[in-house]
């Protein structure tokens, strides 16, 4: 049930672990775009625009949770690489404590501020009820995420891609359902796409709790390695927190986006409502690259192998910008079609603010792919303060384009904000891999030298 990823082809490893994910992702914003495709179709614009004005909160909020969980998972996958399975247990069970506390305190605190923040970020009145509901909901689920994030996160270290997956099938298939039992049977609004949501993403983390305990004897803990151990929760804490907090800095920007996008009215936050969701669902082929080069770096690096790791780097960076023109082709072929699917033929206006949009997005995945793949290379090396530097970059860029760029373009400076935020975090990455690759070489090299002299 794992894969050693310190031996053999990187590409072949890395494109063959990031297939699985790939479809995992593709479940996973089916189901979230068939929140919204129900949402825009059978309950209107407004309640369309109010869930998907929630899109940057949510995400500085559950991209802090499953940051978190990527994080906790890094010292998983390098002492998988190094072979430790005792310590490996270690950082699973104390990973799981920090997961019970961090879900308890985030649910309450952001259940009690979600709603004067949508106000903060002048959230339109005639949506805000919707807003309000459906996102409430979503953060009172905080402890499923938490479940099947750090679940599905310590499978893939063990080099396992595509359990997660059947997982994630499973819970979209029961999330469609109840969103349909849910609108069209129980006749319910937002409330009920976010209940499917928050339900089926338990019941995934329930099923997945109970297959992991069956199926990977290298994770069942003795009842010593369960005690809580400060050493163990520093480390994880010491990596962990910094990749939440990089996506939580990363949406401060995109809050101040979405604040911009509030004030051009009902129309632009609906047409970039239905384009985020579009564009997260082409995007998934470069997510999956990235989100594989953490276990990759982190295997690699328990093993002492930082040449492989870099090797593995470029080598997925090709892949992704070859994934980026198809993305690319498929939005200006498709686009149009594909903004349909949540919004009804005559609102042709709304249309082209959602077209346009995702033109821009698609047309910067190459920058994409650079912020994702060498972001989460470091990641996995262990430097994940890098993280935050790389999100405070992204953060400036979105809100210098918000603004200054939008008060002077429109729409069109809207446009510009993600490529703004990919070149600035592009700008630190690239040159802080070569810093951190050159640290770890130094740092073996002194491992080896004090072995060679103490022998």
């Amino acid at each position: 049930m794992t894969k050693d990823m310190t031996t053999g082809s990187p590409v072949r490893l890395i494109i063959g672990f990031a297939v699985p994910m790939f479809l995992g992702m593709l479940f996973q914003q089916f189901y979230s775009m068939v929140d919204t495709v129900i949402v825009g179709q059978y309950l209107g614009v407004n309640p369309l625009a109010g869930v998907g004005s929630t899109t940057s909160l949510n995400f500085m909020v559950i991209g802090f949770c499953m940051g978190v969980c990527n994080g906790f998972a890094i010292p998983v996958a390098q002492m998988f690489g190094a072979r430790e399975e005792s310590r490996l247990r270690r950082f699973v069970t104390n990973g799981a404590w920090l997961c019970i506390g961090f879900s308890v305190f985030l649910t309450i605190l952001v259940a009690a501020v979600c709603g004067p923040v949508l106000r903060m970020m002048n959230t339109p009145e005639e949506i805000f009820e919707y807003a309000y509901v459906y996102i409430f909901i979503i953060f009172c689920g905080i402890p499923c995420t938490f479940l099947y994030n750090i679940l599905a996160a310590v499978i893939r270290s063990l080099g396992d891609s595509r359990t997660p997956v059947v997982f994630l099938a499973v819970s979209s298939a029961l999330n469609i359902v109840l969103d349909f039992v849910s609108i069209l049977v129980l006749h319910m609004g937002v409330e009920g796409p976010a209940l499917a949501t928050v339900i089926s993403q338990g019941i995934s983390g329930g099923i997945c709790l109970l297959y992991m305990r069956k199926k990977y004897p290298i994770l069942r803990a003795s009842k010593e390695e369960w005690k809580p151990d400060g050493k163990y929760m520093r480390r994880l804490c010491f990596i962990g927190i910094p990749m939440g907090l990089q996506y939580s800095v990363t949406a401060i920007g995109t809050l101040v986006l979405q604040a911009a996008i509030n004030g051009m009215g009902a129309s632009v936050v609906a047409g970039v409502a239905a384009a985020q969701k579009i564009n997260a669902f082409i995007a998934s082929p470069i997510e999956a690259l990235g989100q594989t080069m953490a276990p990759y770096a982190g295997q690699n690096m328990g093993a002492g192998k930082a040449d492989r790791i870099g090797k593995g780097l470029w080598q997925a960076c090709l892949a992704g910008f070859c994934a980026s023109a198809v993305c690319f082709l498929l939005a200006l072929v498709a686009g149009k079609q594909l903004v349909l699917l949540f919004l009804d033929a005559g609102e042709t206006t709304i249309i082209s603010y959602a077209y346009r949009f995702l033109l821009y997005c698609t047309g910067a995945y190459c920058l994409l792919t650079l912020v994702n793949v060498v972001r989460f290379t470091i990641q996995g090396m262990g430097f994940s303060v890098f993280a935050i530097i790389a999100g405070v970059m992204e953060m400036i860029a979105r809100i210098l384009v918000a603004v200054v760029v939008a008060g002077h373009f429109g729409f069109t400076g809207i446009c510009l904000a993600h490529p703004a935020a990919w070149v600035f975090a592009d700008a630190f990455l690239i040159p802080a891999f070569f810093y951190c690759k050159r640290r770890m070489q130094k740092e073996q090299g002194n491992v080896t030298l004090s072995t060679n002299l103490t022998s």
